[in-house]
């Protein structure tokens, strides 16, 4: 017998197919979402931070700078050392290029180092950001170069030091020098070199670094101390110079009758200061230098403004003034709360 069919239940039968069509699509639609988010997460972008040697204290806190502020950034941080060696300067960026990062931030071998990672980052539009130290005379091809002012400090070390000098009743000084083939050890130079022929210091010796080492430091004070013993003050581009010069001075039975003064800082150099075995610090941005420098190519990516000199002051603190607010906020950026005591 013919069974009729109602337009009712045809309609009843349809509705399960509509809702499992239904169904189906809101999961792909949910799963494309998730894919979306995903996809997201994959192109976080990566910084690479490269030191010339993660041996120094200094490029330590630089790094520590980098990874706290990639890491407020949202940012992935990977980091490499180039053990004081412009081949495998080059060997890193390349690897951190096949490794996908978006950005660079970098302490050079050397000035003279830079041209060829400035070419290659060039062609592949990555930004870079200096710390330390700068790029090679004439190249304009970085995002940013976040240094120490280096100029203004050297000339302002060097009237310091040559007041001191005068204090202990002569105007001869000599110099522990970073290596002169970094712009901003020749920048410290000439700056010093300035403050000494307009003040009436002369400078008579110079001895440059080939390892930033404490003991090369003390045995290169004493040196000075045989060589001239009428030297009343030693000028320090780095943190390191004043340790060794103070060690040298102890030794001797000479603390506080040749004045030291150094650049940078540190829980070191700062503990001598408390004790009176040296007599000034300029105080440099480690840990600035790597904040600054993250914030400068994080800025390149999203194509806001940046500086391409980014040049930090180095205030002088001394025995009296160490424990000074502005002193403690800016020593908070020289160097991290695990390196030691403020």
């Amino acid at each position: 017998m013919y069974q009729r069919t109602s337009k009712a239940g045809v309609n009843a039968s349809r509705q399960p197919v509509a809702v499992a069509r239904f169904v189906a699509a809101s999961l792909l639609a949910l799963g494309a979402a998730f894919a979306s988010q995903a996809s997201v997460a994959q192109v976080k972008p990566t910084v690479a931070y490269i030191a010339p040697s993660l041996d120094i204290s200094y490029w330590q806190w630089v790094a520590s700078g980098v990874k706290q502020r990639a890491q407020e950034l949202g940012m992935n941080y990977v980091e490499f050392t180039s053990e004081n060696s412009p081949a495998k300067q080059m060997d890193n960026v390349r690897t951190a290029l096949t490794k996908g990062v978006a950005a660079i931030v970098m302490g050079p071998v050397s000035s003279t180092s830079t041209p060829p990672v400035l070419r290659l980052l060039k062609s592949k539009q990555v930004p870079i950001a200096f710390t330390g130290i700068g790029p090679a005379a004439g190249q304009t091809d970085f995002t940013s170069a976040v240094t120490a002012n280096n100029y203004e400090t050297g000339k302002a070390e060097g009237s310091y030091v040559c007041k001191l000098a005068k204090e202990r009743g002569g105007n001869k000084i000599a110099m522990l020098s970073l290596p002169q083939d970094r712009e901003n050890a020749q920048k410290y130079m000439k700056g010093a070199q300035e403050s000494f022929k307009a003040d009436g210091c002369d400078l008579v010796q110079v001895l440059e670094t080939h390892g930033l080492t404490v003991n090369e430091a003390v045995e290169q004070a004493n040196d000075i101390l045989t060589a001239h013993p009428d030297v009343k003050a030693i000028y320090g581009m780095y943190d390191e110079a004043a340790t060794g010069a103070a060690k040298a001075l102890q030794t001797r039975g000479m603390v506080g009758k040749v004045a030291v003064v150094t650049a940078d800082g540190s829980p070191t150099t700062i503990q001598l200061l408390r004790e009176g075995a040296i007599q000034g610090i300029f105080l440099q941005e480690a840990v600035g230098q790597g904040i600054d420098a993250t914030t400068q190519v994080f800025d390149a990516l999203n194509h806001k403004p940046t500086t391409q000199e980014l040049a930090l002051k180095e205030p002088l603190v001394t025995k009296e003034t160490i424990d000074q607010p502005d002193a403690q906020a800016t020593v908070k950026r020289v160097y991290p709360p695990s390196a030691g005591k403020y």
